[in-house]
């Protein structure tokens, strides 16, 4: 989990240094207090990268599989990926029940793909555009 913390970090540090400084430059010349400069320029500019790490962060979650093992207990409380492996060791012969839980444990990403997919697109196409 440190790791992540690190890479998401990272990863904000570094879109955050393409925004031109400029841009906070002319809200201040507008008149705009720092709160303002954050809510309504940097933000909105910042929007496709933080996509991302919460993309990034809901596939970590959904993934994780030692950490719910360790803590949960119940198996009302277990995760898809534990629930998965725990179905995998019951029915093992049965394959066709195995993929029908893996169709539904690969649902949740796609259709966060979909919904998600023009602000992430737009982050792409906003980083390659200079001038």
């Amino acid at each position: 989990m440190r790791t992540i913390r690190w890479r998401i970090l990272f990863l904000l540090r570094q879109f955050m240094m393409t925004i031109p400084l400029e841009l906070d430059d002319a809200a201040r010349i507008d008149g705009a207090n720092p709160v303002q400069i954050l809510l309504y320029i940097i933000l909105p500019q910042a929007r496709p990268a933080l996509v991302s790490v919460g993309i990034f962060h809901f596939l970590y979650a959904l993934n994780d599989f030692y950490e719910p093992l360790i803590f949960l207990h119940t198996k009302d409380q277990w995760t898809l990926a534990v629930g998965l492996q725990t179905f995998d060791a019951l029915y093992t012969i049965n394959t066709h029940l195995i993929m029908a839980v893996s169709l539904l444990m690969i649902l949740p990403p796609i259709i966060l793909f979909f919904v998600s997919q023009r602000i992430f697109t737009q982050g792409v196409v906003f980083s390659g555009v200079k001038g």
